[in-house]
């Protein structure tokens, strides 16, 4: 704990996706206005108590939007990286631990997805299965699964043959339990740093996903698409993208330092 306060950019990193978190939480119980509520008569209307950030080209408020927009980009965040390290860690875990012909078929068939840039691979399966914002998270979800599995079947292929795990084998202990009791938690921060380093992909990703009109779709809101929204009235209102563009660097900056942070520890 004590190294952990020590370490400058864990901590920034930390304090800064924490404050990101809390807007993103406050966004999916409150706003101020309802995200899609248009007010004809407020239509591009500047920055006021009453609507901290203005008002868009339909009226609606933009903080209320940026804020809802955020917990969605966030939700897609949480579930693509929570898909991929459950995904990767059944696949790296078996592989890594048993070896022989099935941990070829996969590995080769993992270098195989590996081998394409991950946001053209989500392209093609939206392409498949449809727009929309869980389709985006099952389309990173499979995406982001061969860099976890990789990680994971590293450290296993590290420690597999290790005096503790083989004492745990002579115990008896099922395969299952050595895997994912003995030799899992010890890859735990070469997995969080990887996690982190994920987040941050998965809210590229989406952005440029929403951005391009095949994630979250209208009236929902989401950071990539309300920076596509913005973009059309960049020099009417830049208060617009500049907020949308402000959590997106935040988010990316917060959570490269808990990443850079981990590895430090």
């Amino acid at each position: 704990m004590e190294s952990i306060k020590k370490n400058k950019k864990l901590m920034a990193g930390i304090v800064i996706t924490s404050i990101v978190f809390i807007l993103a939480f406050t966004g999916k119980i409150y706003t101020p206005y309802d995200p899609n509520e248009m007010d004809s008569t407020a239509k591009m209307a500047s920055s006021s108590l009453e609507h901290l950030l203005g008002c868009d080209n339909f009226g609606r408020d933009i903080f209320s939007r940026v804020i809802s927009g955020l917990g969605n980009t966030m939700m897609i965040a949480l579930g693509t990286v929570g898909m991929g390290v459950a995904l990767g860690t059944i696949a790296g875990a078996v592989t890594g631990y048993y070896g022989g012909l099935l941990d070829e078929i996969l590995m080769r068939f993992n270098d195989a997805l590996l081998a394409f840039p991950s946001i053209l691979l989500a392209l093609l399966f939206i392409s498949l299965i449809g727009a929309g914002k869980y389709n985006v998270i099952l389309s990173l979800g499979i995406v982001f699964t061969p860099s976890y599995a990789r990680i994971v079947r590293s450290e296993f292929l590290r420690v597999r043959n290790l005096d503790y795990v083989s004492s745990a084998r002579l115990m008896g202990a099922s395969d299952a339990r050595v895997m994912f009791v003995h030799i899992l938690p010890n890859a735990y921060r070469v997995m969080l740093s990887t996690i982190a380093i994920g987040f941050n992909n998965a809210v590229i990703a989406e952005a440029g996903m929403s951005f391009l009109g095949i994630g979250v779709q209208p009236p929902d809101a989401s950071l990539g698409r309300m920076l596509s929204e913005a973009q059309t009235y960049l020099f009417v209102k830049p208060s617009y993208a500049f907020s949308i563009g402000l959590i997106i660097v935040l988010l990316i900056l917060g959570f490269t330092f808990i990443s850079e942070g981990l590895e430090e520890i």
